[in-house]
């Protein structure tokens, strides 16, 4: 089972690197099969975070401090709240919401593709306090951040920095939050953790030749391709 988990560490990092999100929604489900739910959170958000890292690293030229700011100040207030609640609500509802949303937001897309979120404060804090919200909750906040990053139509290094610098805050804020209601990955291992750790590098390191070599046109479209996916995914599994 180890080497399926860490094949999967690699897919979902290079898919989480390129789209701005995926290594938890690629994980989660998976690992929710033989681990449990607070456990697999604070496993995979400890990789998330580090592909964070890797993100920002791979693509510092795109850095965009106010957006940043604005999605990541709320989604830490409410990221770590939210933290809290994983063993205590469920979650399936919830979920299905989500995919019911990201779902009616991509075929808009699809049949509008000129169409554009205003870059307005409101709109990022709305974004990041959503972020923050299902992240804590479910680790897998990613997908609404970038319903609002990609409708801004960003450039691609600025769309996977400030996405990696966003949740890089939110993660820190829930990460602590697992770890002060008693989550530990125990189940896993430190060993299965590291080595997970090293081939998300690996995965972010693949992505980025990939960034590099896609326009932005089909850059923009492969995100909202994979927030389609994700939709159909949270209707159906959840």
């Amino acid at each position: 089972m180890d080497i399926s988990i860490i094949v999967l560490v690699f897919v979902s990092a290079f898919a989480g690197t390129i789209t701005g999100f995926g290594t938890s929604t690629i994980l989660v489900p998976f690992l929710l099969l033989w681990f449990t739910f607070p456990a697999t959170l604070l496993f995979v958000g400890i990789i998330h975070w580090f592909g964070d890292i890797w993100k920002m690293i791979f693509f510092k030229r795109g850095i965009d401090w106010k957006l940043i700011l604005l999605f990541g100040i709320p989604g830490i207030m409410l990221s770590y709240p939210a933290s809290k609640l994983p063993s205590t609500i469920p979650d399936a509802e919830l979920k299905r919401v989500l995919g019911l949303f990201l779902l009616v937001y991509s075929f808009y897309i699809f049949k509008k593709p000129s169409w554009r979120l205003r870059k307005t404060n409101f709109n990022a804090i709305l974004g990041g306090s959503l972020s923050g919200l299902f992240a804590g909750i479910f680790g897998v906040g990613g997908a609404v951040r970038s319903t609002f990053l990609s409708s801004y139509n960003l450039k691609k290094y600025v769309y996977i920095f400030t996405s990696g610098a966003i949740a890089f805050l939110i993660d820190s804020s829930r990460l602590i939050g697992y770890v002060q209601s008693g989550t530990n990955i125990s189940e896993f291992g430190v060993r299965l953790l590291a080595v997970s750790v090293l081939i998300s590098f690996l995965g972010a390191f693949v992505a980025k030749k990939a960034v590099d070599v896609v326009s932005q046109d089909k850059f923009r479209l492969a995100v909202i391709a994979a927030l389609f996916i994700v939709s159909i995914r949270y209707l159906l599994f959840s």
